[in-house]
């Protein structure tokens, strides 16, 4: 295992860290997950007030004690927003009562998704208040945020300066946010990439062309060392749901090299794919035809087109597409469907594309029956 400076923390993260909202069916299924990830090197353990038990589950596991001491661990968990420092200052003791700890490592705001939430930070009177007494009693070390919001509003979040690191989506296959990794980057804040198996594709049940396109790497693979690659990412999140799912590539674990031939020329043939198989229906994601005024989120209905069209993920787009409508603002929009015709979309467009009957296309490819919803 390696590990990487988390920014201005300056806490040494392994580049995978373990999320625990996936292991909770039992306490000792929990155990036997954390004890599974630590023997495999990962140091960084990430819990949050919405997960159910996993608080509840990781303070008993940590006072039972681990085959490394409590100063060898680093403890992440996460906090909603709001508006009201007292009510934070209660959910930061509640935090710390069900892990049974004097002090988090790490606590990040968890989803400043929208300019409400970000408003809510910059309040005098609001949730920070709360955080940066906790941080001047040494009952927290590090702060900073999630994110599933738009890149307007993550780019405002960062230039709060109130921040040590981010966890927020960037993968192969949505790059939206390279302003904010780029940003973060100057600000000397450490990087967490969010689910780069799951949101980032499925990439742990790949469809047959995709396996293809990427070999002689598995597409999980080549996605994990197109972010490792990055000396500015820190560390990556796994969610195991019991042990048998910690499984983590050695060539990845074991590897800081930039990207070899190999794997520059499987990126290469993931391009031209999306381009021949596309042709002039390619969503670029310029965003450009944003605002919808029935609020669909034109780019994200369209790359999930991009993606079952060119590489048959449907699976994963009928799984994300389920999300609009049905996920509040850890996925904004609404479904393809809700497209009126009005036309605004249609000249902001620099490909010039029928966007009205790409988004019924779309609805038709992708829209099933609804799914639960575990996270955003």
């Amino acid at each position: 295992m390696r590990y990487r400076r988390f920014g201005k923390t300056n806490l040494q993260l392994s580049v995978f860290s373990c999320g625990t909202m996936r292991c909770l069916g039992s306490e000792s299924n929990a155990q036997k997950t954390v004890q599974q990830v630590i023997a495999q090197g990962i140091n960084h353990l990430e819990t949050a007030r919405g997960y159910g038990k996993s608080e509840e589950y990781l303070g008993n596991i940590l006072k039972a004690g681990l085959s490394v001491p409590r100063d060898q661990l680093y403890i992440t968990t996460k906090i909603p927003p709001t508006p009201d420092a007292d009510l934070m200052s209660q959910w930061i003791n509640d935090s710390l009562e069900r892990l049974q700890l004097d002090y988090v490592d790490c606590l990040a705001i968890h989803g400043i998704n929208t300019e409400e939430h970000l408003s809510w930070v910059k309040s005098d009177s609001g949730c920070m208040a709360a955080v940066q007494k906790a941080v001047a009693q040494g009952r927290i070390r590090h702060v900073g945020f999630s994110t599933h919001g738009s890149i307007q509003v993550i780019l405002g979040a960062i230039q709060t300066d109130f921040f040590e690191f981010i966890n927020l989506h960037y993968y192969y296959f949505f790059q939206r946010n390279a302003a904010a990794i780029e940003l973060a980057d100057q600000k000397d804040m450490g990087i967490f990439i969010i689910s780069p198996a799951d949101k980032a594709g499925k990439l742990y049940t790949p469809p047959p062309t995709l396996e293809k396109l990427c070999h002689p790497f598995s597409p999980l693979e080549l996605n994990y060392r197109f972010l490792l690659s990055d000396r500015r990412i820190t560390t990556l999140s796994i969610g195991p749901a019991n042990p048998d799912e910690v499984t983590l590539p050695l060539s990845v674990a074991n590897r800081d090299e930039s990207l070899s031939p190999m794997e520059v020329a499987a990126f290469s043939r993931l391009e031209t794919h999306l381009n021949n198989a596309l042709g002039t229906d390619r969503c670029s994601q310029c965003y450009a035809c944003l605002p919808c005024p029935e609020t669909i989120n034109i780019p994200e209905v369209l790359r999930l087109r991009n993606l079952a069209l060119a590489y048959d993920m449907s699976e994963f787009g009928q799984y994300r597409y389920q999300m609009f409508e049905n996920a509040g603002h850890w996925f904004r929009g609404v479904k393809g469907n809700r497209c009126t015709q009005c036309g605004e979309c249609l000249p902001r467009c620099p490909e010039q594309l029928d966007i009205p009957s790409l988004l019924s296309d779309t609805h038709q490819r992708l829209n099933g029956s609804p799914r639960r919803r575990l996270w955003g």
